[in-house]
C-alpha cells in the first residue's frame, strides 16, 4: 500500500479556518464508484491543447484507477505525456489531484480493480491484461479497457460543507 501521509500541508483557507486534514480527503475518495460521482481526467494533447474526459475512477490502496480503450484520446495523450490531473466533487469536499498515470497490467491488481468496479455495479472482469464487460460508457469504445494507475503528487481540497477549509497536500 502506498504511504498516504503528505510530506507538506499548506493551508489555503482565506477565512481563518484550519487546513483540512488529509484523512477527510481519503475518506471521501474511499466511496465506491457509482453513477452519482464523476471524476474528470485532464490531459494534454501532443500539440499542447488541453483535453478533459469524464472517467469512472476507483480508489484502491492509495491510488486512483481508471480505464480506457487504448485508441481513446485520453490514452493517446497519456502515452505521449503521463502527467495529468483528476478533479472530482465528492460529498463534502472538492478535490483536484495532480500526478501521472500509467497502464497497470499486473493480474493481481487488475483483479482487485475489477472487484472494486463490480462492487460499484459495473460487471467487469480482468482478462488478457485489461478489463472486459458486456458494456461500458457510451464513449468508451469496445473492450478491452486498459487500467491506468494514477499516482498523485499534489492534491488541493476545498471543503463544501462544515467544517470548512482548504488545503494543498504534497506527497513524496
Amino acid at each position: 500500500m502506498r504511504k498516504l501521509t503528505p510530506t507538506k500541508t499548506k493551508n489555503l483557507d482565506r477565512y481563518g479556518n484550519p487546513a483540512l486534514d488529509w484523512a477527510r480527503a481519503q475518506e471521501a475518495l474511499s466511496v465506491p464508484p457509482g453513477p452519482e460521482i464523476t471524476f474528470f481526467l485532464g490531459t494534454c494533447r501532443p500539440d499542447g491543447t488541453p483535453h478533459a474526459a469524464g472517467i469512472g475512477a476507483l480508489w484502491l490502496a492509495g491510488h486512483l484507477y481508471f480505464t480506457s480503450n487504448l485508441a481513446a484520446r485520453k490514452a493517446r495523450d497519456l502515452a505521449a505525456n503521463p502527467r495529468c490531473t483528476i478533479s472530482v466533487r465528492l460529498p463534502g469536499i472538492d478535490l483536484v489531484l495532480e500526478g501521472t498515470a500509467a497502464v497497470e497490467s499486473g493480474p493481481e491488481v487488475l483483479e482487485q480493480v475489477a472487484a472494486g468496479y463490480r462492487e460499484g455495479g459495473w460487471p467487469c472482469r480482468a482478462e488478457g491484461g485489461a478489463l472486459t464487460a458486456p458494456f461500458s460508457a457510451p464513449s468508451a469504445g469496445p473492450p478491452p479497457w486498459h487500467v491506468y494507475r494514477f499516482t498523485y503528487i499534489t492534491v488541493v481540497g476545498v471543503a463544501t460543507e462544515e467544517p470548512y477549509g482548504a488545503a494543498q497536500w504534497r506527497f513524496a
